[in-house]
């Protein structure tokens, strides 16, 4: 059986770039030249598509990686295109064919195919070739460059192929053979018409705002194609209201009459250059019985103690970790429209035997919060992306609303951490990674030996977070703290704000909206704090102050309102004095009676470690001679 390329397949193409359906894409053979895998993993096949005059850049789909990696579809062999689109390379007049289907119509030919000769024939024919025709075929007057394929292969018609596949598949299936899916590699702006087949990894809240413009609501879905392809997609107003309920986290669906734009670097959070905009004339159809096609959630896991580059970065970030604690629902009212949002504190930990806060906000506080309170004792695993790492008590994680929280997820990672903790982490003494933060300037954590300074580059700089708070780490001395200062409030036990007692017994929380019959004592204390170069007097909040004076601000109270005991709770302060703390402190502007005043705040306090220290110090003294 005579094999051809198709002549003048590659004009055909640049004829009819984007064909309504495979049933329109005439017959179209090419010869695989240039064959490479790209990409992470070499998911992504490049090669140049040649009908022996012209040749066209082209991508072959991620589901025909298995036929190159097999040796069916190899360098110099022929190909069969079924479904294609042609898309413009931006800032360049070339093209590239985005090969969406196509089947092997033969195994490598002994070279590539070159044509001068016109012919009138539909096509350059190729046939096997014997032996003793080897010379004979290079003279031969017949038109093209006939050669020998090195096994027969039965070609089916694409129209073969289709009828067959359709026959055997289900009906949503077969609707999903007449349309045309790109990839979302082959999206840009200047695109026409395109339908997409994703999965919803990751869908955010819908949010409200308000504008020069007016008000509006909007909300974010992260989407996933079956290479791996993502992309963030935005729906503003009618469009939010009407797609919100039918986008569901973990579906698949195909999308069309979407716009694309160059993304926001400010706001991205998938690796994308474009972001995508739905209108309420926007179509998306989930596409049932598809979803084993499509990869689940994507995650790009930080390590616990490696979150230090990231506090306070616009960058988002992804954690794994064994819940250690989950603290009760607490309600905390938002200033901009005082609503009352749920919020709950959880605790996790990983193979760095270090410890973090994340605080899960809205529903994720109610739903999956509750679910983690309901199995805190079984230790279960969370996986959580797109976390924002704040610098409340040195390092802290919080979810947005795109936020997503998947416990105990099927993934390598959930499955090495889980053995990990069963054989020795659960014995293991786990540290907090705003205080155990090691030395490391090079890979610029923010731990209290980076952005070290001496009090009186504070003291002597009044201008300092006058725009914004600024953030730097101190060693210093506890050298004075005032006895008859107010060192405490009294606050609710679930929210921890100040209540005010109530009438007749108990106390009520305007935050929770509620009467309590106990509530708590939380420190809220000024220290002087003393180094080298000065003094500051430093405001310092409850886990903190605790570590400072060594108790409770409960136990504290006790020791001030024993009868004939005063001396116990001075001596308690005397004890707390003097002693050397490493500092993380943030400097700010409060205006006070209408005057401006610095502000120096203790975020994370923690004891000093003489050996690391001493690192510190070795390491000061050397840049000193590099200096001079």
């Amino acid at each position: 059986m005579a094999k051809s390329v198709s002549a003048d397949a590659i004009s055909t193409i640049l004829a009819n770039p984007s064909p309504e359906s495979s049933a329109d894409v005439p017959e179209i053979v090419v010869q695989v030249v240039d064959l490479k895998a790209t990409g992470t993993g070499g998911s992504r096949i490049m090669f140049s598509a040649s009908d022996g005059k012209r040749k066209l850049r082209a991508i072959l789909p991620a589901s025909m990686s298995s036929e190159v990696m097999s040796g069916k579809i190899q360098n110099l062999g022929l190909i069969r295109i079924l479904d294609y689109t042609l898309n413009d390379i931006p800032n360049k007049p070339d093209k590239y064919l985005i090969v969406t289907n196509c089947e092997v119509v033969s195994p490598p030919l002994e070279s590539e195919i070159v044509s001068e000769v016109k012919s009138e024939e539909t096509g350059i024919f190729l046939k096997p070739k014997q032996e003793s025709e080897i010379k004979s075929e290079v003279k031969s007057e017949a038109p093209g460059i006939v050669l020998r394929p090195k096994q027969e292969m039965v070609a089916k018609s694409a129209a073969q192929i289709v009828h067959e596949q359709r026959e055997n598949m289900a009906p949503a299936a077969r609707m999903s053979m007449t349309r045309r899916v790109f990839p979302l590699v082959s999206l840009n702006p200047y695109q026409g018409s395109w339908t997409i087949k994703v999965r919803v990894t990751s869908k955010g809240n819908m949010r409200t705002y308000k504008n020069a413009r007016g008000e509006g609501c909007v909300f974010n879905i992260e989407l996933t194609d079956e290479d791996g392809t993502q992309i963030q997609a935005t729906m503003f107003n009618e469009a939010a209201k009407k797609f919100y309920d039918r986008f569901q986290l973990g579906k698949v669906y195909y999308i069309s009459k979407g716009s694309l734009k160059l993304a926001n670097k400010q706001f991205k959070t998938v690796k994308n250059d474009y972001e995508m905009t739905l209108n309420e004339n926007s179509e998306v159809e989930e596409a049932r019985n598809e979803e084993t096609f499509v990869p689940e959630t994507k995650f790009d896991f930080v390590q616990i103690d490696e979150l230090g580059p990231y506090v306070n970065a616009k960058e988002l970030v992804d954690v794994i970790g064994v819940v250690q604690n989950v603290s009760p629902t607490m309600s905390i009212r938002r200033k901009s429209d005082n609503e009352n949002i749920p919020k709950r504190d959880i605790t996790i930990a990983d193979e760095t035997k270090k410890t973090v806060v994340v605080s899960l906000w809205n529903e994720l506080a109610t739903n999956i919060g509750q679910e983690l309170l309901d199995t805190a004792n079984q230790s279960p695993i969370v996986a959580i992306k797109s976390l924002r790492v704040g610098d409340f008590q040195g390092v802290s994680l919080s979810t947005i609303g795109r936020s997503t929280v998947i416990v105990n997820p099927d993934i390598p990672e959930a499955k090495k951490l889980r053995s990990w903790y069963d054989s020795e982490g659960k014995e293991s003494s786990m540290a907090s990674v705003s205080a155990g933060m090691s030395p490391s300037t090079k890979s610029g954590s923010r731990s209290m030996y980076s952005d070290r300074i001496s009090l009186s580059h504070v003291t002597s700089n009044p201008s300092l977070g006058e725009d914004k708070p600024v953030f730097f780490s101190i060693r210093g001395y506890i050298s004075f703290i005032k006895p008859d200062q107010t060192m405490w409030y009294r606050a609710c036990k679930t929210c921890n704000k100040k209540v005010t007692e109530a009438l007749g017994a108990g106390y009520w929380c305007e935050g929770c909206q509620k009467n309590e019959e106990e509530c708590n004592l939380r420190y809220i204390m000024v220290v002087k704090v003393s180094d080298a170069s000065g003094e500051a007097y430093l405001s310092a909040f409850n886990e903190d102050a605790e570590k400072i004076v060594g108790c409770s601000a409960d136990e504290l109270e006790k020791l001030k309102s024993q009868v004939g005991e005063e001396n116990s709770f001075q001596t308690k302060l005397k004890e707390a004095t003097w002693n050397s703390h490493l500092f993380r402190i943030s400097v700010a502007q409060n205006e006070y009676n209408h005057e401006k005043r610095q502000r120096i705040t203790v975020r994370a306090v923690a004891p000093v470690d003489f050996a690391a220290e001493s690192r510190f110090l070795l390491e000061e003294i050397s840049k000193m001679r590099v200096s001079k």
